[in-house]
């Protein structure tokens, strides 16, 4: 269990410190060619950790296996990882860091509608007090953070909800770290494909006359400095390989419960490091805003594992 606990701390960390190093090379990377290549190198970090989980359970993939986390990987990688990137680069990294960790209240709406899991009471007054969250955050009566960023995190959030749960048949079956590498591993590739696409002169230019810029002639190999690579290398095996493989251990030694704390801690520690590295001014309506996110967070875990000690004894 002290293994567990060890994990959950380094996965929050990383992950809290996520969208800031983003920030900080945001000038200096496309944001296509950030999200292709941080994903790609960090998939080849998970590769020994999935090797082994196939191993010790004795699984052979198949074709049809490979199909499904190429679809897991262009939901993950070439949609809600791309909305993400956009969304930390049109808004407050604080703001994206602290939007983005409700998305595990995003999971239990698709898991009812797809997985015909139930819905609760304290799922409803979590997800209210998440909404308020968002509101207070965003300020829509006196805001001067960027809509398109705002808009940008949510759908970034939903989507890599629907990815968890349209991987959760997967995940049972091969677990976790195999899920997450082969789909990112496949996703990249695909978004790979999209960024050899956007070179071709006339996808170029119509990218560009829609004001598409960001999408067209996506670069691969620009931007490295000496500055950027180490940033770059913390981010593709720091956060997001180590980042992932942690998380996933972490539900191997504890629970799925112990290991959402990741997303009740992220939105304390993300704003505190944004304001000490980016100098980002934490406003009162975020801090309340916070307050709410964390309060919806912690209300879900209580609640739920008081549902799931109750049930443990009534089949016991």
């Amino acid at each position: 269990m002290k293994k567990g606990y060890l994990y959950i701390a380094l996965s929050t960390f990383l992950f809290s410190t996520m969208e800031i190093f983003l920030k900080l090379v945001a000038g200096n990377f496309n944001s296509i060619q950030m999200t292709v290549s941080r994903f790609l190198v960090g998939s080849l970090v998970l590769i020994p950790f999935a090797i082994k989980e196939l191993k010790a359970k004795e699984i052979h993939l198949e074709k049809q296996d490979f199909f499904q986390f190429a679809w897991l990987g262009f939901i993950c990688i070439v949609i809600s990882m791309i909305l993400y990137q956009l969304a930390v680069m049109h808004t407050k990294a604080s703001v994206v860091a602290a939007i983005f960790s409700c998305n595990p209240i995003f999971v239990l709406f698709f898991a009812h509608l797809l997985l015909k899991s139930p819905i609760y009471k304290h799922n409803i007054i979590a997800l209210i007090l998440q909404v308020v969250g968002i509101l207070f955050i965003i300020n829509p009566f006196a805001t001067k953070l960027s809509f398109l960023g705002i808009t940008f995190t949510i759908l970034a959030a939903l989507t890599f909800a629907f990815y968890g749960v349209c991987g959760k048949k997967s995940t049972d079956k091969f677990g976790g770290t195999v899920v997450t590498c082969f789909s990112f591993i496949l996703g990249s590739l695909e978004l790979l494909i999209l960024v050899f696409f956007s070179h071709i002169g006339f996808v170029s230019d119509f990218l560009i006359s829609h004001n598409l810029d960001t999408f067209a002639s996506v670069p691969l190999l620009s931007g490295y400095t000496l500055s950027s690579i180490p940033i770059f290398i913390y981010i593709a095996v720091g956060v997001t390989g180590m980042g992932f493989c942690f998380y996933f251990l972490a539900m191997q030694y504890t629970d799925a419960n112990t290991t959402s704390l990741i997303f009740f801690f992220k939105p304390i520690i993300a704003p505190i490091l944004a304001f000490i590295i980016l100098k980002e001014f934490i406003p009162f309506n975020m801090i309340v805003g916070i307050i709410f996110i964390l309060c919806g967070s912690i209300y879900t875990i209580v609640c739920t594992m008081k549902l799931e000690e109750k049930l443990n004894h009534q089949t016991a």
